[in-house]
């Protein structure tokens, strides 16, 4: 439409406010995040809860605290350093001005230590050689908003306080938030908020106040996430305990040491209880806006840990066999789960087919890792479910054959909708699900291994065919075709998943829907500056059309498809590429204090430069964290396979870390080390009982 008039021009200095601006996520990049799910605390490193953004203390979905400001002596502390110590405390230390203090050196200092669970501490410390009176305050106040409303920056008012024992509490809707002090201050102002001391400090001497703020409900009393007593001050018993081993690493470079425990850390933090047992753990997706189950998330951290034992494999497997949609339809068999942008050029994807595809992938590897014979039974029939779905979902123009067999059609998974389109990494998904679902069908006696197998193979003479865009510098492969039979041209990182294809027979063998030619060239995309920035990987080449290097899904560095990628170039053989990504996520991980987010800007590397935090990233991120461990652990090459009673070691020889010493790691349920020199030779120091180096 074209206007027939011109638009009113407005005077200097009017500044008429249009519509209103939609919701929009919350900026995190530059908040310290303290971690113990599903408990959280969230600040900027200057330690003052201050009623903005996300700042507060989070319980199972709600704040239960979004201000907490401290003044002492009538102004509030100068804050001199705010760093995390741990995934789920923080450390803030400033300095405090008196009225007697003698010249420019302040003589008061002050500690807050933060926990995730809803504990501070503060400490006054006193270098005065004289006694000092110090008036100190806390300004508190709670809006009981949900973490979705608070993500986009909708939530309410700060409700109104009372006065509450030693504290203060806050009421909306049946819920309740109390703060408790220790000791009880000298003074409570409820409409203000105010909690006051007057604290007596000798020469040297020091003070501490405890502040414990919890979540109840007022039919029960009974905390949220769980009932009971007051919670503890550690993490203690809510926390569930690691399901992983304590797998340490020693590295010329000590920054790949600082990663790994980071990485191991913050899986931690995000470690949850699943509905069913009390052993069912998983992963959540990420703080502060994915802290619950996200099923591909919690599946791909469980298989990029199992050089740390089965344990989480096992109990994330179990975790979604609850969930699994069962019954007579089309979906019986699936994993559910949302859909997630994909980019500019392509469709929302489906996390549920994602997960759906990973599942029996996962539960095979998990096998030859180690994993018991009666926990591999007892997950069998849900990935026999899922395998299921996948014969009854490749039919005819994506219609669902009647008698489920793997034969007809495009031939191909459709991602979302049964009708397509069909995406390249889904496809990739599709055929190790079908191959290492074959062999553990055969290794477990049931029926339907060589139709799986037979369909992989025709998946991966069509997808050589039909998914490759031609080109005069030798084509790459399409991000999508469509129904109709149209290729995506835009190349990015989703392509590195045509790597991922798991082991086959055995262990001994990798068959990918590329050829070795196709592999290749795959290798020099990935390594071209187009696609590597010099800090990771980004999911769209510089060079295509529509590049944005804060774009999620079209240019930002994601360092899940980065570690994919080094682990898929290290076993393919391409070890110049893994080695400059390697190196560069561990650049950025130094840059990030070892706390990789889920993704940050793609822009190029330059030699005074540092990585581009992404405002709105996770961090901690499920899928960056345990990307960190297997990036790092790829290195090694350690490829067991337990029921055939052997381990193969095949490390990068380049040694683009130089060299490492695995400790803590676990094959066959018992510990596990290997040592990497310089020259990229491998030498197996610790293994259990029976278990034979193979070739």
């Amino acid at each position: 439409m074209v206007p027939t008039t011109q638009p009113a021009r407005r005077a200097p200095g009017d500044h008429r406010s249009g519509m209103p601006r939609p919701p929009e996520p919350q900026p995190v990049h530059r908040t310290l995040i303290c971690v113990a799910l599903p408990a959280l605390a969230i600040s900027s490193d200057q330690g003052q809860l201050t009623g903005r953004g996300t700042d507060g203390f989070y319980r199972a979905g709600r704040r239960v605290l979004s201000r907490c400001q401290l003044s002492a002596g009538g102004a509030e502390p100068v804050i001199v350093q705010g760093r995390l110590i741990a995934s789920d405390r923080a450390r803030f230390v400033g300095t405090v001005r008196t009225a007697v203090d003698r010249g420019p050196d302040p003589e008061m200092r002050v500690e807050r230590l933060r926990s995730a669970d809803g504990v501070e501490r503060i400490t006054f410390h006193s270098s005065a050689p004289r006694r000092v009176r110090l008036p100190v305050e806390l300004r508190l106040g709670t809006d009981l908003a949900d973490l979705g409303a608070i993500a986009v920056g909708v939530a309410g008012p700060e409700l109104p306080a009372s006065v509450h024992g030693s504290g203060l509490r806050w009421s909306a809707a049946g819920t309740h938030a109390v703060i408790a002090a220790t000791p009880a201050p000298t003074d409570v102002m409820a409409s203000a908020g105010l909690l006051c001391w007057e604290l007596d400090l000798p020469p040297g001497g020091q003070h501490t106040i405890e502040v414990r703020v919890r979540l109840e409900h007022a039919t029960s009393g009974a905390f949220a996430g769980r009932p009971g007593p007051p919670l503890p001050a550690t993490r203690g018993s809510e926390q569930p305990p690691r399901p992983w081993s304590a797998a340490r690493l020693q590295c010329d470079d000590p920054r790949a040491d600082a990663l790994l425990a980071a990485g191991l850390d913050d899986l931690h933090g995000l470690l949850m209880r699943g509905p069913g047992a009390p052993t069912d753990t998983y992963i959540a997706g990420g703080v502060p806006w994915r802290c619950g189950l996200s099923p591909a998330e919690a599946l791909w951290a469980a298989r990029m840990l199992l050089p740390l034992g089965t344990r989480l494999a096992a109990n994330t497997l179990r975790t979604l066999a609850h969930v699994q949609l069962t019954g007579a339809g089309t979906d019986s068999g699936r994993i559910p789960g949302a859909l997630r942008d994909a980019g500019p050029y392509a469709p929302p994807s489906c996390t549920g087919v994602e997960a759906t595809l990973l599942f029996p992938a996962v539960l095979a590897e998990a096998r030859r890792w180690g994993l018991p014979d009666r926990d591999t039974e007892q997950l069998l029939p849900a990935a026999e479910a899922c395998l299921k779905w996948l014969r009854t979902t490749v039919g005819e123009d994506g219609s669902v054959p009647g008698d489920g067999a793997l034969s007809g059609g495009s031939g191909y998974v459709p991602d979302p909708a049964p009708g397509g389109p069909y995406r390249c990494a889904t496809q990739a998904h599709a055929h190790r699900a079908a191959l290492l679902g074959a062999d553990l069908l055969d290794a477990c006696g049931r029926p339907g291994a060589p139709a799986l197998r037979e369909w992989a193979a025709g998946l991966r003479t069509r997808f050589r065919e039909e998914f490759w865009v031609e080109s005069r510098s030798g084509g790459s492969p399409a991000v999508l075709r469509t129904p109709g039979g149209r290729l995506l041209p835009h190349f990015g990182s989703a392509a590195v998943h045509l790597l991922d294809t798991g082991l086959v027979g055995g262990g001994r063998t990798a068959v990918g829907l590329l050829d070795a030619v196709r592999t290749e060239r795959l290798a020099r995309l990935l390594g071209s500056p187009a696609m590597d920035s010099g800090w990771g990987l980004r999911g769209l080449g510089a060079k295509e059309s529509g590049y944005n290097p804060f774009g999620h899904r079209s240019g930002a560095v994601r360092v899940h498809e980065t570690a994919v990628a080094v682990a898929g170039l290290a076993a393919a053989g391409h070890e110049k590429e893994a080695a400059s990504l390697v190196r560069g996520l561990l650049d950025a991980a130094q840059s990030f204090a070892y706390r990789l987010p889920e993704m940050y800007a793609g822009e190029q590397r330059t030699r005074d430069g540092a990585p581009v935090p992404h405002p709105a990233a996770c961090r901690p991120a499920a899928v960056a964290a345990a990307g960190a461990v297997h990036a790092l652990t790829a290195l090694a090459g350690v490829r067991p396979d337990v029921p055939a009673g052997t381990v193969a070691v095949r490390p990068v020889g380049s040694a683009p870390l130089g060299a490492m010493q695995f400790t803590g790691l676990s094959i066959a349920g018992q510990p596990f080390a290997v040592r990497i020199s310089r020259l990229g030779l491998g030498l197996v120091e610790e293994a259990a009982n029976g278990l034979q180096l193979g070739a």
